[in-house]
């Protein structure tokens, strides 16, 4: 039998295993300012767009407000415009730097919808490709990531400031 050594995926399993988060990650992390080694690609006004730390894809990009709300009726309009704004953003610089086919974008809002972090709502952008599905995640529930994240986060980061 062939092994495929993922350990980064343990951070992640022991990760989901708690129930109660004591610390808001989209809150937390633009406050460091550290943004590569956070990951965080692009701030804006009211929206920052950070790479998914555990990605379903390369390029896997959350867009999330700074603000600390848990649905979509808490945003303000201008809140709200600058989330729209802000996938489209991360669309365009995803389309020029990796080419992908086509993108999965979606919102899940409370737990019981897949939110892993219901309190803070967010947009998953996830590029897709053709073929870029195979049989690991179906028989060994296992994602191949090709690429590190930081090496993502070089390609994508001045996409996002020349984008402006």
């Amino acid at each position: 039998m062939e092994r495929l050594w993922a350990p980064w995926r343990m951070e992640y399993i022991l990760e989901a295993k708690d129930p109660v988060r004591e610390v808001c990650i989209f809150c937390a992390l633009p406050r460091a300012q550290t943004d590569r080694d956070n990951l965080i690609v692009w701030r804006g006004r009211c929206v920052f767009t950070i790479l998914n730390k555990f990605p379903y894809n390369p390029g896997h990009l959350m867009v999330a407000p700074y603000a600390h709300v848990a649905d979509l009726d808490a945003l303000h309009p201008e809140q709200l415009t600058d989330l729209m704004l802000g996938v489209r953003r991360a669309t365009g610089c995803l389309s020029r730097v990796m080419s992908p086919d086509g993108y999965n974008i979606g919102i899940n809002l409370g737990r019981t919808a897949g939110a892993g972090i219901p309190g803070h709502m967010h947009v998953h952008v996830v590029p897709r490709w053709e073929g870029d599905h195979n049989f690991m995640p179906v028989l060994a529930e296992t994602k191949v990531i090709p690429e590190y994240l930081h090496r993502t986060y070089d390609q994508l980061a001045p996409w996002f400031q020349a984008d402006r």
